[in-house]
């Protein structure tokens, strides 16, 4: 059974459909892939502040934040 509210393309329309769709598509892969890469990073320098031992209490929290980032980026 199809969903009643569910919005129909006039068939006029759907190239413009197809191209904002498509558009949605890449800009959202897109944010996916810049939240893997500042997930990264924030892992990257969260390690270089723990190795300082100073700043440890620092690094440990961003290293975390970035693997959740990194994470929330896959799924």
């Amino acid at each position: 059974m199809s969903d009643s509210n569910e919005k129909k393309t006039p068939w006029f329309l759907w190239p413009f459909k197809a191209i904002w769709d498509l558009l949605a598509f890449i800009l959202n892969l897109t944010g996916r892939l810049i939240a893997a890469v500042l997930g990264l990073a924030l892992m990257i320098v969260g390690g270089i502040l723990t190795i300082t031992l100073f700043a440890a209490p620092i690094g440990i929290p961003v290293i975390i934040f970035g693997f959740l980032l990194l994470i929330r980026s896959i799924f």
